[in-house]
């Protein structure tokens, strides 16, 4: 694969902030469920995600800066350091096997060329090539390496459905169903690998693709989303606005109730914690509810003629 930092156009100094804005553009440019005409877009949606994967996870990225993984997250060879004492710097890749001469000693028997380690790698790299072995060398490598297509779903889940313990069911274009436990902290437009449940490989060996799951959030009826919070706007009599008493307030979990204190005004804010979305970190962000002051459903003939004596006395 290309360099992930390549694939989602970003520099090396970018943020995470922005490394997940440039996911997200590309996510929904080539997401296959708005690309039905293009087959490119389905590799490029892969490619964008496989990215993210890496550059979106602090450790990873680290390890890919530092040259320790590669674009796909494996691991890089680091050559043949660890036999026999080390290399040095600028020494010798086989280090010193036996004796004071350093280097690699090639004579017969031990374990060395004959029947060693050295010849089970150049065995199995360069085609198996010890009577009664088969399926070594290139051609297992090659069968190995024969993955099975992805599959890509998007899955519209409710609010109430992030902080549920409950499984959520994907469909896929190909009639494929999996029930899957949303992770702690999932975010709208964010995409699950399901390693392994996609395509089977299309040779004997390979391995089978995977599930490519596409979360996007429903609209709420009453929350909107910040982050990891959730805020609503929550209507108070006047009588509570005024004298101070008990709402009761909706979240995604039921009904709380609240104390407000006496002349409470429009635009006054209460908090519930732990009541909004899951984090990553296992806990729970807020709900912020905007409080708005309510008159009377029809005119109540007391208020009226008490605001009335009100601005008489103010003159």
């Amino acid at each position: 694969m290309r360099d992930p930092y390549t694939v989602l156009g970003v520099a090396k100094t970018a943020t995470e902030s922005e490394i997940k804005s440039a996911f997200r553009k590309l996510a929904k440019k080539y997401h296959p469920d708005a690309n039905a005409d293009d087959p490119s877009a389905a590799s490029r949606f892969n490619e964008a995600n496989q990215a993210y994967e890496i550059l979106g996870d602090k450790e990873k990225r680290e390890k890919f800066d530092n040259g320790e993984i590669d674009a796909e997250g494996k691991p890089k060879f680091q050559g043949f350091g660890g036999f026999g004492g080390g290399a040095g710097a600028g020494g010798n890749p086989f280090g010193q096997t036996r004796g004071t001469g350093g280097g690699f000693d090639f004579r017969n028997g031990g374990a060395e060329f004959g029947e060693g380690i050295f010849s089970d790698f150049f065995d199995q790299a360069f085609g198996g090539r010890k009577a009664g072995r088969a399926g070594g060398g290139f051609s297992s490598a090659r069968n190995g390496a024969t993955k099975g297509e992805d599959i890509n779903a998007t899955l519209r889940v409710r609010l109430e459905d992030v902080v549920s313990d409950e499984k959520v069911e994907a469909v896929f274009p190909t009639g494929k169903r999996l029930a899957i436990r949303l992770p702690e902290g999932v975010e709208d437009g964010q995409v699950i690998r399901l390693r392994g449940q996609g395509q089977p490989a299309p040779v004997a060996g390979g391995q089978p693709g995977d599930a490519l799951v596409t979360i996007q959030f429903v609209d709420h009826a009453r929350f909107s989303v910040e982050g990891r919070d959730l805020v609503a706007e929550q209507t108070v009599e006047l009588e509570d606005a005024v004298l101070g008493g008990r709402i009761t307030i909706d979240t995604l979990e039921g009904r709380v109730a609240t104390k407000i204190q006496p002349w409470t005004n429009t635009g006054k804010t209460l908090r519930l914690k732990g009541k909004g979305l899951t984090r990553k970190d296992g806990g729970r962000g807020d709900i912020l509810v905007s409080l708005v002051v309510s008159l009377p459903a029809s005119p109540d003939p007391d208020l009226v003629a008490l605001m009335q004596k009100h601005r008489d006395t103010r003159g």
